[in-house]
């Protein structure tokens, strides 16, 4: 047996007994497939992990950088009080319209806002308004941008707050000096933030599983 077929395994072993899905994700998944987005969503044990970060952050204001689906939206909004919001940034109008429509059959529309746009447009938007501080923000948009988007999230997430950096691996991509992709420089930029940055306290963590061999970083502001 290859060893991506290990992982796959194992992934299917960690979602039948750890992170089922119900028919909302279920349907989710297969409406977003339907639609043509690309298959990106997170995983169910990645989502599951979403949620359990917020409910141990007691989290009542979420700010989502990436879309996509809805999927990974759906997870974390499940873990918020009914007075809770979740904020989450699509550049995809099509995307934004399908996630739309798989909140709403999971009946969070109330608690979820979908805004359109590129984030780096909505973000300031965003700020304007003066929002909550956020107490998780989850990144898993256009990596180049990965700094940008941390340096937003610092500026919206209150002391104590969790940031949550999606594909910071690159399938071990991210420690080759010679690759300089876009997507590659962006999650060593955004770690090299995390390590510097003196509000900034962090980690990252490597995967492997259904999406192959990639990770997340994990970052706690501190003031």
């Amino acid at each position: 047996m290859s060893e991506s077929q290990v992982w796959d395994d194992v992934d299917a072993y960690v979602h039948e007994h750890l992170a089922p899905d119900d028919d909302v994700l279920t349907a989710t998944l297969r409406d977003s497939d339907a639609a043509g987005l690309p298959p990106i969503s997170v995983t169910a044990a990645q989502g599951k992990l979403l949620h359990l970060l917020a409910s141990l952050q007691g989290a009542r204001n979420i700010l989502e950088i990436g879309t996509l689906g809805g999927y990974s939206t759906i997870w974390m909004a499940r873990a918020l009080p009914a007075d809770g919001r979740l904020v989450t940034l699509e550049y995809s109008a099509l995307h934004a319209e399908v996630a739309g429509r798989n909140i709403a059959r999971a009946g969070l529309e109330s608690l979820v806002d979908v805004r359109v746009g590129p984030a780096l447009e909505s973000l300031p938007r965003l700020a304007d308004e003066n929002p909550p501080p956020f107490d998780l923000v989850f990144i898993d948009a256009d990596k180049g941008n990965n700094t940008r988007y941390l340096e937003w999230a610092l500026r919206l997430t209150r002391a104590g707050g969790l940031i949550v950096v999606d594909n910071v691996v690159r399938g071990g991509k991210v420690a080759d000096p010679d690759d300089t992709t876009e997507g590659v420089r962006g999650s060593r930029a955004a770690l090299e933030m995390i390590g510097s940055h003196p509000r900034l306290t962090g980690t990252a963590i490597q995967t492997v599983g259904a999406k192959g061999y990639d990770g997340f970083a994990l970052a706690r502001v501190l003031a």
